[in-house]
């Protein structure tokens, strides 16, 4: 779709799963499973969506899913699931990985940045040869030295073969012409939010401070979060201010809907639907 002079289209990766419990926290089953039903093993959908641009001087990829370098067992845990890959999509729309400019990765969860790295013969390469990778450098160093709480959500073999082509950033920044990334912690502490913005446009991968529509709710927050307070402040500072913008919302989990517009009404955020054509 059109955002003032860029081009913007959500991909998609596939989907996966996780528990209930993990992506709605405190929110009571009761209240949760109307919105996300659960399967048998408690686990809820997840989609593993990401944002191409095209700025006319640049393609800039926004994450890169779950990728290929997991075992059966992951798979099965994970609930992987897919027809296509993220790498097919980019296909779909005339791009090989050699043509892509920028890969921003708001943070190395393995649902985010498995794609930052592909396998070439016994050894791991970066699959986008011609691209930098952009990463706050607290995110980047936490990644690689996690806690026992969250060491499983990080896999050092989806981001660090990259690590020769990676900008490291320490706060905010522009990183082209209409891009830049904003800090937003919450889930953890680098984590950051993309705006896009061209000709009074603006669009906002907020990552997983929103992981789903779901979400939108101020306490809803995943068990997932490091820092859920933070989590509760950035959303009631971010969420009226996109409402009020009218500015295209991405979320990286909706399995239905990639992305949306907000309305605030009485303190209650809701989403309205996009046609990715328009």
């Amino acid at each position: 779709m059109k955002l003032g002079d860029f081009d913007i289209w959500a991909l998609s990766d596939g989907a996966f799963a996780l528990d209930g419990g993990q992506v709605f926290g405190v929110v009571p089953k009761v209240l949760w499973e109307k919105k996300a039903p659960a399967d048998s093993r408690n686990r809820v959908p997840m989609g593993l969506n990401c944002l191409l641009v095209r700025t006319g001087g640049h393609k800039v990829l926004i994450e890169t899913g779950i990728g290929d370098k997991f075992d059966r067992k992951f798979a099965d845990i994970y609930d992987v699931r897919r027809g296509a890959t993220l790498l097919d999509d980019l296909k779909s729309h005339g791009l090989a990985p050699e043509d892509v400019d920028i890969v921003v990765n708001t943070h190395l969860h393995f649902d985010h940045c498995g794609w930052n790295v592909r396998g070439d013969g016994s050894k791991l390469v970066p699959t986008f040869p011609r691209a930098r990778y952009v990463v706050q450098r607290g995110e980047w160093e936490h990644a690689l030295r996690p806690t026992e709480r969250d060491r499983a959500s990080y896999i050092a073999d989806f981001f660090l073969a990259a690590e020769a082509q990676t900008d490291f950033l320490d706060s905010d920044r522009e990183i082209v012409p209409g891009i830049r990334v904003e800090v937003a912690p919450g889930h953890n502490r680098n984590m950051q939010c993309v705006w896009i913005e061209s000709e009074g446009q603006q669009a906002c991968f907020i990552s997983d401070l929103v992981p789903t529509r779901a979400h939108l709710a101020y306490p809803w927050i995943m068990s997932l979060d490091l820092y859920p307070m933070e989590t509760l402040a950035n959303k009631k500072r971010l969420l009226p201010l996109l409402a009020a913008r009218q500015a295209l919302v991405a979320f990286p989990h909706d399995a239905e809907a990639p992305w949306a517009r907000l309305t605030e009404s009485g303190g209650k955020i809701t989403a309205v639907p996009v046609d990715g054509s328009s």
